[in-house]
This record gives C-alpha cells, structure tokens and sequence, in this order.
C-alpha cells in the first residue's frame, strides 16, 4: 500500500513538474524584447538616376529633334518623415521630398544638325507614407501633391522657353526600404514616379507633354 500511495502521488506531482519545466524553458522566450518601433523621425540623402523621355512631343515643346533629347541622367533626393501613429501592422509617416536631377547629351565630334542639350527636373512636395516593420529596418510605400519645373535647353539658346521655368502639378507615388546596419545609419533606396503635368504652349510650340517620370534613388537614412 504504501508503494501505491508514492506511485499514486508521482503520477499526481508529474504533469505539474512538466509544467514547471515547460514554463521554465519558455520563460526566456517570453522574456525577449520586443523589436523596437519605427523612430519619431528619419532623414534620406539618395543619389537618384533619372530615365527622361526621349519623345517627339517633348522635343516639338522645345523646337528640338529627338537626337538632341539627353535621356538618362543623375541627381540627388532628400526626405524628412516623421512618424507619430501606428496602428496594428501600419505606421503612418508625414513629411516632405525634394528632388533634383540633370542630364546633358554633348553630340560626337563631327555630328552636324544635331545641338547639345542640357535636362534638369526639380520637384519639391509633402508626403503621407505607409510604413511596414521595425526600428531595425522597414519598407514603406508614399505620394504626395507638388509642383516641378522641368528644363529642356539646346545649346544655343538664349533665352529659355517659358516651359522651362513653369512650375506644374506633379503628383510623386513609389516606394523604398531601409536597412539599418548600425543603430543609427541605413542603407536605403526609393523608386518614385513624377506623374507630370501639362505645360503651357508658347509661339506655336505646343507645351511639355503629361508624363511620368521614373527616378530611382539609393543612399543613406539617418534616425
């Protein structure tokens, strides 16, 4: 009897021991922190690579030929967002963007009929972000509502189009990530269309064409 009454007991002690065993083990678990939030705020300073139409309705804008176009280009982007609410898997960020981008095509020693050109593109707008992961990295998808104003010169020219010095609507949609490798710099690229507006026409010339510009962006972010 008395040997039943131990085996009776350790078959009541045992699930109470494997719970204490389960929970023990599993407390480092529960006791690991959580990852940390997405900062109050976060600076970008990308170099940016434009793709820029080489189109006959842009280059009828400018009385140009499509040989004269310069097409790709670089430039530089920066941003400031702040981030003051998350809600679920979502943190909201507001900020603003502003960019600025060249490109020149000089023509082939011997070329004739053909100018050199000089492209710039500058855009400046407010943005709302959708921001998706944590303090130690995240991507996120933006817009926002500005103006720009969008050059194209032939060497030659004296005085640039009133196209040139226009400031039009231009409505920015993309997105990007960062990575941060160390606790306060990242790594960090962006995608970004300019949908462009209409510009006015001038002496004949039709204004600069609606178009959607692709720039896309790499560089560092600051917390």
């Amino acid at each position: 009897m008395p040997t039943r009454m131990r085996l009776g007991r350790l078959t009541c002690f045992c699930p109470f021991a494997i719970t204490f065993i389960v929970l023990s083990g599993g407390a480092p678990v529960l006791a690991q922190e959580a990852p940390p939030r997405i900062p109050l705020v976060a600076f970008d300073a990308h170099v940016t690579f434009p793709n820029f139409p080489v189109e006959q309705a842009l280059a009828d804008s400018r009385d140009m030929t499509l040989a004269e176009l310069p097409g790709h280009g670089f430039g530089l982007h920066a941003a400031v967002t702040f981030y003051p609410l998350k809600w679920k898997a979502i943190t909201f960020g507001i900020g603003g963007e502003i960019t600025a981008n060249r490109a020149s095509q000089t023509p082939a020693e011997g070329t004739t009929g053909v100018r050199g050109a000089e492209e710039k593109f500058l855009s400046a707008a407010p943005q709302i972000s959708f921001n998706f992961g944590s303090g130690k990295g995240w991507s996120y998808l933006s817009g926002g509502l500005g103006r720009s104003q969008w050059s194209v010169i032939p060497d030659g020219r004296d005085e640039p189009f009133p196209s040139d010095t226009e400031g039009l609507k231009t409505l920015n949609y993309g997105g990007g990530a960062r990575w941060f490798a160390k606790p306060h710099l990242a790594f960090s690229f962006d995608f970004r269309f300019y949908a462009i507006s209409p510009g006015s026409p001038y002496l004949g010339h039709p204004g600069s064409p609606r178009t959607t510009l692709l720039i896309i962006g790499a560089g560092i972010s600051v917390k």
